[in-house]
């Protein structure tokens, strides 16, 4: 008799949860590397933050998480848990559409109770390396250690990467940055207001993190200065607030620590604060060249998933972006799980290829740059039905997408702020109840 595949998942956020599931219920064989003592991800609050607030030093020590402790959700709770384990309500907990981050955590732990996934996981144990095993696909070394440098090494047959991307600063170049004496900070590292007291800050970025650091900022700043690439943007003072300003991009920093912005306004700051995103990384992950990140693409992967010379020994989850993301994760944990299982066969390694390459070519010709590529609302419309369709479900519900489409309105908009609290829960309870009888 021979024995199930070895999988070894690394992390054990909502990636590596949801496939550890999906893995075990085609009856694979798992474990799950996380490198901190609990379970969540990024979604485990910590008021620590990495030594370095922009990330630029390599050997900084780091904070995994980049939540700020305000932080609630910016999809409502209906989206927010698996397609089929739904988020619920906590009895005395955050009854909110948009819940604040505890009650995230709280399902991930109710989630990983619940289907047995604490067992599996190592807490405590940082994996450094994962190599293929010479002239072999299925086989790979995997090396961890522990914190104080117990060293493990063994083989598995196939590896899951959850590891997350949500940890790595993005931050742009700005010229006269280097003499710039003020105080510079990636939002990875923003937790609380109280330290910009009295400062005049200048938050580079205009998405939900954005928008809502820089109107709690506010409440303790001198001033708060917005700083943004859209193109229709002037430089005005924000309606309803007395210290934020709206500006164009910066154009330069000089030493004096005038900050000078595209639309020919500046301003004296003390504080630059970088809502500019996150960077791919895997330094742990050898493949001789054969999985690159450029500019944050991920590649080659076929469907963001399998790098198709390795494929399906090594693949990726969670790597998209802009979509429901915990429903797309599960989809794409339910496509590897079932590969992995060889119930869902991928087509040849030329024929991903093909796929990948054609892919790139339309990013390139629709003028999408190439940080864009995993972004899938702009670009790869049906991706999660195409997934449901290769595990035999139906596609998702209409009113997801459409309750989706509704969430990120205001960010296309450029009206974030309040609309958690705006939000219509009559309306989308009828359309949810509509359905359910429908489909009944």
């Amino acid at each position: 008799m021979s024995h199930p595949l070895r999988v070894a998942v690394i992390g054990a956020g909502v990636a590596g949860l949801a496939v550890a599931r999906e893995l075990c219920r085609e009856g694979l064989d798992v474990v799950v590397f996380e490198k901190s003592h609990h379970l969540g991800g990024t979604w485990r609050y910590d008021q620590r933050i990495d030594s370095d607030p922009v990330g630029s030093d390599p050997n900084r020590e780091v904070v995994h998480t980049s939540l700020y402790r305000s932080l609630r959700t910016n999809l409502p709770r209906q989206l927010m848990g698996f397609l089929d384990y739904p988020f619920p309500d906590r009895p005395d907990g955050d009854s909110r559409t948009f819940p604040g981050h505890e009650e995230v955590l709280w399902f991930l732990n109710k989630f990983a109770d619940e289907f047995g996934l604490l067992g599996l996981i190592r807490f405590g144990w940082e994996v450094v390396r994962v190599e293929r095993v010479a002239g072999r696909r299925d086989s790979w070394v995997v090396e961890s250690r522990t914190c104080d440098s117990v060293l493990s090494r063994e083989i598995v047959g196939a590896v899951v990467v959850c590891s997350g991307h949500f940890t790595q600063p993005r931050v742009p170049t700005i010229p006269g940055m280097e003499k710039w004496p003020g105080y510079q900070i990636h939002s990875h590292n923003y937790r609380v207001p109280e330290p910009f007291r009295d400062q005049v800050v200048v938050v580079i970025g205009f998405a939900s993190s954005a928008t809502d650091i820089s109107i709690e900022i506010a409440t303790v700043a001198k001033e708060v200065h917005i700083a943004t690439r859209s193109p229709d943007v002037k430089a005005v003072k924000l309606a309803n607030h007395d210290n934020m300003w709206q500006h164009k991009m910066v154009k330069c920093v000089s030493e004096d620590r005038l900050v000078a912005f595209d639309d020919g306004s500046s301003v004296y700051a003390d504080v630059i604060l970088y809502c500019t995103g996150y960077k791919h990384q895997y330094p742990f992950l050898e493949t001789n060249g054969i999985v690159t990140i450029e500019d944050n693409r991920v590649g080659p992967l076929y469907k963001h998933v399998f790098p198709p010379a390795l494929a399906p020994w090594l693949s990726f989850i969670g790597i998209p972006e802009k979509d429901i993301i915990f429903q797309m994760t599960e989809l794409q944990c339910k496509w590897v799980a079932r590969v992995l299982s060889g119930k869902v066969l991928l087509p040849t390694e030329k024929e991903m290829m093909a796929y990948v390459e054609e892919y790139y070519q339309q990013i390139e010709k629709d003028g999408f740059p190439r940080h864009m590529t995993h972004y899938l609302h702009f670009k790869e419309v049906g991706y999660c039905n195409w997934l449901a369709a290769e595990v035999g479900l139906l596609p998702r519900e209409p009113w997801r997408e459409e309750m989706y489409l509704e969430s990120i309105k205001p960010l296309l908009l450029g009206t974030l702020e309040n609309y958690r609290d705006q939000w219509d829960d009559a309306h989308w309870n009828a359309i949810i109840k509509d359905a359910s009888l429908t489909q009944k």
